[in-house]
């Protein structure tokens, strides 16, 4: 069949043929329809209409090193001819998934030295819930079950990563949620700081829900802890200084296991190549996806502790878990590269430099704006809070609402931030210059003042 080249043509098809992913199909097909990217180069896109748009969420908190990298296509290719895929199952590997699985553990934290892969981080997450629960098990401990997580982290999809995950909206098409799981308040002191709380005694208070949970349920019957460094999906809610040593201590304290969901903060995101070493956290398994080939193909992970795998290792059972793409040789072909691209470039070290320095320094100049009540970022990823009133964090009626006014300026305007509820939220490649810094900066001022003009009747005076 001939590829169709119209735009509408495109459209049509589209709500014929396809399901899009968290998507109101009614409103999406009563509408103009989708938009059509047709093109990705450096950090921009273009549209079936001709219209080039400077990416900020990386496509999905993924393409790192930006479109168009030939390096990558040529390693898929080189790849493909020469073994496009074997499964490694069967006491059988490849040296493609061999060559990976040894770079990870040298850029890991250093406990992490062995990686079960997979193809999504909903994928990997399921993967940690099974083997969390299997490790208790093999260590005669099967009743430490109940794997804690926050409100509104962002874990999976899947039935068990959707349920780990805090976010209701997911939760309710899970029919029930997943049992197993319990989830407490999410370090974000602009939404859950009281009147009169400091940011550095809420991340306190946040830190001890945790140990309250514990109690609460036994910690007989804990098995583990469940975070994203930086809650992505939930809003880009960065937690306070005070935070992540006392969850520390609190999961040292009780034996606990700690599951870190870098999908979104791995890869050098915060300048780093896992947010684990950044904050000086000791996650026992840490999940990534995403960047891992900017996108260019899908791969995902689990790094596990050694300790995790010296029980496994004492005990003559199988693990019976996996998936036909886990260790796809392509798939390890092109990470293997994309992280060969990274630190040729250093692209890591840039975002402590340079680029997290300047997405701080550009969001920062919208702070007094009258829809602004706050701009925050780390590294090279940023949030925009629009409120209706700032001096008493006062949120607009319907949540989201103006999130999406906000953002379809943005995208009119050729800019993509996404919206979380009234958080518009970017996380850039990583290889932004100046020129797209200051072309950001443009439209930022531009889509907030239409926003505001929008909704100017609601804004406190």
């Amino acid at each position: 069949m001939s590829r169709p080249q119209t735009n509408h043509t495109l459209q049509e098809l589209d709500a014929l043929h396809h399901l899009h992913p968290f998507t109101n199909h009614k409103s999406l097909r009563s509408g103009a329809g989708p938009r059509v990217i047709v093109k990705g180069e450096g950090p921009y896109l273009w549209d079936s209409e001709g219209n080039r748009i400077l990416d900020g969420m990386s496509g999905l908190w993924t393409t790192a090193i930006g479109c168009g990298r030939k390096e990558l296509a040529e390693a898929a290719y080189q790849q493909m001819m020469e073994l496009p895929f074997y499964n490694t199952f069967f006491k059988t590997t490849h040296p493609p998934v061999v060559q990976l699985a040894k770079k990870l553990a040298d850029i890991a934290p250093d406990n992490l030295n062995q990686v079960f892969l997979g193809s999504s981080g909903s994928e990997s997450n399921d993967t940690a819930i099974r083997l969390i629960r299997h490790y208790w098990a093999l260590k005669g401990e099967p009743k430490r079950q109940i794997i804690i997580s926050r409100r509104q982290a962002y874990h999976g999809s899947t039935i068990a990563a959707g349920s780990m995950g805090g976010m209701s909206h997911v939760h309710e098409h899970s029919y029930p949620v997943y049992p197993g799981f319990r989830h407490i308040v999410d370090p974000y002191w602009y939404g859950e700081g009281k009147d009169g709380e400091s940011v550095e005694e809420f991340g306190l208070r946040a830190a001890k829900a945790l140990e309250d949970e514990i109690l609460a349920i036994g910690p007989e019957n804990v098995a583990a802890f469940a975070a994203e460094p930086v809650q992505g999906a939930g809003g880009v809610k960065i937690a306070p200084s005070t935070y992540w040593p006392e969850v520390q201590k609190i999961i040292d304290k009780y034996g606990i296991l700690f599951l870190a969901d870098e999908v979104i903060t791995g890869f050098g995101r915060l300048g780093t190549w896992f947010a684990s070493e950044y904050y000086g956290i000791k996650p026992n398994l840490l999940t990534f996806a995403k960047a891992a080939t900017s996108g260019y193909i899908p791969l995902s992970g689990l790094m596990i502790d050694d300790k995790i795998v010296e029980v496994l290792m004492n005990h003559n059972d199988d693990f019976n878990h996996g998936y036909t793409f886990s260790g796809h040789p392509v798939a390890c072909a092109v990470a293997l590269k994309n992280i060969e691209i990274m630190e040729n470039e250093k692209l890591v070290e840039k975002v402590n430099t340079t680029t997290g320095p300047a997405l701080a320094k550009m969001l920062a100049k919208f702070k007094d704006h009258p829809l602004v009540g706050e701009v925050r970022s780390i590294g090279m990823l940023g949030a925009i809070e629009l409120v209706a009133d700032k001096r008493t964090r006062r949120r607009f009626e319907q949540p989201g609402r103006v999130g999406l006014m906000c953002r379809d300026h943005f995208f009119r305007e050729g800019f993509i931030m996404r919206a979380v509820f009234d958080t518009m939220v970017c996380a850039p490649p990583l290889i932004w210059t100046q020129a797209q810094f200051d072309e950001a900066e443009a439209v930022i001022a531009k889509a907030l003042d239409q926003t505001l003009n929008d909704v100017r009747g609601e804004i406190a005076a």
